[in-house]
């Protein structure tokens, strides 16, 4: 029997104005969220700034309770509920939230730490990401041996066959863009990100996390959970805690984890949040597996008509 997957997106899929046409419906989970952060996250993700919603402490929090606002709207309208989730990145606090293995209101609290943690693990200009696109995974990784040199620069998220991201030390990441177009890559370009995410540089902030996420309770998936840093399933909450924290300095499998999606019966995978990146990559992994974007409260009843159709 083929199963449904609901699947979270990561930094990056914000933007101000998102869930504008949802206010009424996910207010109350909003003013939860504010209560637990100490300001108004409606305001900032209805109004901006957007440089300041754009900083990863106040980015994790907002895509966090916007992606468990639709998620509710779309339990309270009818949806069919997921037999599996996974998220990208932060998107994993949001399908854990799915899957009550955490309670949202810790959730919250835990995504703000972990975006002050991540952005003051490494001064701020010495380190950053960047994307590489046409080559295999193995030519990345060598291209960024080769290009170290003594500093840090490795392959962090594996979000598609032929798109890689790199993050490290920015001399090095400039070696390995200039190493990844010798090589051949289509395009090696710098990322406007604001430190080098799931690098051997977030060692520290990993280190600060791991004390948090003790200080909370997680509980037994009631979801298959599919975890990022192997790509595999895990439903014991001590394990998945400690994944969490091997995320912050790990590599992002999403490749792997979309296909062991498949492994496990996904056809059909619904991206419940802001934005559609997720939907856009699952198609270059495996073209048969149906993808849907739920990023709206309009969005969903186009959705819930695929599913009965499908």
């Amino acid at each position: 029997m083929t199963k449904l997957a609901f699947v979270f997106p990561g930094q990056g899929s914000q933007e101000v104005g998102m869930l504008a046409d949802a206010r009424e419906a996910c207010a109350d989970l909003f003013a939860e969220a504010s209560s637990v952060l100490g300001y108004d996250l409606w305001d900032l993700v209805e109004n901006g700034p957007e440089d300041q919603l754009n900083q990863t402490e106040y980015t994790q929090p907002a895509l966090l309770t916007a992606s468990i606002a639709l998620f509710r709207l779309a339990q309270a309208r009818g949806l069919p509920s997921p037999d599996v989730v996974a998220g990208h990145s932060l998107g994993e606090y949001s399908a854990l939230v799915a899957a009550d293995v955490l309670q949202f209101s810790d959730a919250v609290m835990l995504v703000q730490k972990r975006g002050q943690f991540m952005q003051t693990a490494v001064p701020l200009g010495e380190g950053g990401m960047a994307a590489v696109l046409g080559l295999d995974d193995e030519q990345v990784r060598q291209v960024c041996i080769a290009a170290a040199q003594g500093e840090v620069v490795q392959a962090v998220n594996y979000n598609s066959p032929g798109q890689v991201v790199i993050a490290g030390n920015n001399a090095a990441i400039e070696r390995a863009i200039e190493g990844c177009k010798e090589a051949g890559a289509r395009r090696a370009i710098a990322l406007s990100a604001s430190a080098p995410f799931h690098s051997e540089l977030m060692k520290p902030a990993a280190e600060e996390l791991a004390g948090v996420l003790n200080e909370v309770n997680f509980a037994k998936p009631t979801t298959i959970v599919v975890q990022n840093i192997d790509a595999a399933v895990h439903d014991d909450p001590e394990q998945i805690r400690t994944n969490l924290v091997k995320q912050m300095y790990g590599a992002v499998l999403w490749t792997d984890t979309v296909l062991m999606m498949k492994q496990i019966g996904v056809a059909t995978l619904v991206e419940c949040g802001p934005g559609k990146v997720l939907t856009g990559l699952s198609k270059r992994i495996d073209k048969s597996i149906t993808g849907h974007s739920m990023n709206s409260a309009a969005s969903m009843a186009t959705v819930s008509e695929a599913l009965v159709n499908e």
